[in-house]
């Protein structure tokens, strides 16, 4: 019986993996990208898999090591791709599965490892185990799912919030049963209790796995199991300031039953065992916690055998101050220092850098310069969100133009995902900013003000924040100091950030004025007579022997010309 060939992408991952060390994770760069707005080539106005096949040659340009890519998967497209109908299938509206081997293979020959993103704590209501077991309880997918008897009075059989508002609980008529979604109603929670659902997750896995992925970002890693007694969640000491709106009433409960279950780790260990088989593939969980046991359940959920990175939400909050990272950084050191971070300050989810951060209303690009600078040199692997290296600002969606469920329902304090989610802008001059060449709308406006951003712009001018981020990727990926364990904060100023990274040889220095106001600071004794490695996009920061005079938002990486001590 002849052996049926591996797909392209699988055998461009054996000599991508043969010309690069295993811990490629912890020296290079990820870039994340949102399918639906990266680029449309079917002209449906609607990004799609052949779209980032097309470019990329730029994301080889800018240097990063591996995109992970959010949800393209069969999908009745409520939550846009993260209520996954088949796990195994690929939404017509992104190609087919012979799109996505060309995409894997043209990758692996560029030298860029593919994640993608595995939604594996729930599914859509639409997915035949849970058509099958709404219906009846003698379903053998049954156990699949949560479900519970209501209370004697009818209600929900406890007090569990969803994320995106109101009860994470819904009754099922068919059934006579409430079932468990800590998100959208359509989304319900799978039961990670049951052997059937571990199996069937470890299943796609594999089967990705084998069709030529590299890894897998975790949606939602700490919401896989549930406490089975369905105990009441207490309030919480203080609410949670990470949840995305203040108006959700989510943010007021302690989640000490609806997630962050112990058995998780025995799930990550299963999914490690496997991942092994596959040299240098790798998982990525998020963890949406508060910021204290989100450092504990890194801890838990990164040890050896488990996952390789986790990301948390404290890097995604809006505070943007020197006292925030020296209060994280500080944590770190206490709470997670054997912990390899994930540095991210956006995604799909979250407002973009440049506005969020901005907390003067000023101009955004020195904001940007200088979040991608501190983003590339703090302790952890980068992930870039797609169109922060251009500096791309919050988008301002009417009300009558948004599709995101989030925001449609806490609108209008809380506007949604939408702002961060429109398409990237690779032309000021062509229709559609070169999303797309169709005559269909795009699924979301391109706004005015991201022209002016636009790539073949920032190609063109060797001082644009593109060149800047390439620049900084480069450095990240050439210098030894920025995959050292060691970072030490050292002594400043309210306003100013100041750590050393590396030892030995290699070592950078990393100021960041962290203000709207200029300045003076005075560098270590050792440090008098560093150049500058790297640099923001503002020329009016001086360097002086013995003092540094730093511009509003400066910023640098120096190098020093001596060894240590």
């Amino acid at each position: 019986m002849s052996k049926t060939p591996s797909p392209p992408g699988v055998q461009n991952r054996t000599q991508l993996r043969d010309s690069e060390i295993d811990s490629w994770w912890k020296t290079g760069v990820i870039y994340q990208i949102y399918p639906r707005s990266f680029q449309d080539r079917n002209k449906d106005g609607i990004g799609d898999i052949r779209g980032i096949e097309a470019r990329m040659e730029y994301l080889k340009t800018l240097g990063v090591s591996a995109i992970w890519v959010s949800p393209f998967f069969k999908s009745p497209m409520k939550d846009f791709g993260y209520d996954v109908e088949d796990h195994r299938a690929i939404d017509p509206l992104f190609g087919s599965m012979e799109d996505f081997d060309s995409f894997i293979e043209k990758a692996h020959a560029h030298g860029i490892r593919v994640m993608i993103d595995l939604v594996l704590s729930h599914t859509a209501d639409v997915h035949p185990w849970f058509a099958a077991a709404r219906q009846s309880k003698n379903s053998e997918w049954d156990d699949c799912y949560v479900w519970a008897d209501p209370k004697a009075n009818g209600e929900p059989p406890n007090n569990w919030l969803s994320v995106f508002g109101g009860p994470s609980w819904t009754y099922e008529p068919q059934r006579g049963q409430y079932y468990l979604h800590n998100f959208l109603s359509s989304q319900p929670d799978l039961n990670f209790h049951s052997p059937k659902v571990q199996a069937e997750a470890l299943a796609i896995a594999k089967w990705w796995l084998d069709r030529g992925v590299d890894g897998f970002r975790l949606d939602t890693v700490n919401f896989y199991f549930h406490d089975q007694a369905l105990r009441d969640n207490p309030l919480a000491p203080h609410p949670d300031e990470q949840v995305v709106t203040a108006d959700n009433p989510y943010s007021l409960q302690d989640h000490i039953h609806d997630k962050n279950q112990p058995q998780v780790c025995d799930f990550l260990s299963d999914l490690g065992t496997l991942l092994e088989e596959y040299p240098g593939a790798i998982a990525l969980g998020e963890v949406g916690a508060i910021s204290d046991r989100a450092r504990a359940l890194m801890q838990q959920y990164q040890q050896p055998g488990r996952l390789k990175l986790s990301y948390t939400f404290d890097l995604l909050s809006p505070k943007f101050s020197a006292a925030h990272f020296k209060a994280i950084l500080n944590d770190d050191a206490e709470g997670a220092a054997d912990v390899w971070r994930c540095l991210a300050f956006s995604n799909h989810d979250i407002r973009r850098t440049a506005t969020r951060l901005n907390l003067t209303d000023g101009p955004t690009e020195p904001i940007a310069s200088i979040a991608m600078g501190l983003l590339l040199s703090l302790r952890g692997t980068p992930c870039i969100y797609q169109g922060e290296e251009l500096g791309l600002t919050e988008a301002d969606i009417p009300y009558e133009q948004l599709v995101d469920p989030y925001g449609i329902a806490f609108w209008p304090k809380f506007k949604g995902r939408d702002g961060c989610r429109t398409p990237m802008p690779w032309s000021d001059t062509a229709a559609q900013a070169g999303f797309t060449q169709g005559e269909a709308e795009p699924w979301l406006p391109i706004p005015a003000e991201h022209l002016p951003m636009a790539v073949n712009r920032q190609l063109q001018d060797p001082e644009s924040l593109f060149h800047q981020s390439k620049t900084l990727i480069g450095l990240h990926r050439e210098t030894t100091a920025f995959h050292s364990e060691r970072l030490e904060l050292l002594d400043s100023s309210e306003d100013v950030l100041v750590f050393e990274r590396g030892d030995g040889e290699s070592r950078v220095l990393c100021v960041f004025n962290l203000s709207p106001k200029d300045i003076t600071y005075t560098p270590p004794e050792n440090w008098n007579c560093a150049t500058p490695l790297a640099k923001g996009t503002l020329a009016d920061t001086v360097f002086e022997s013995g003092t540094w005079h730093l511009a509003p938002w400066a910023w640098c990486w120096m190098t020093s010309q001596s060894k240590t001590g």
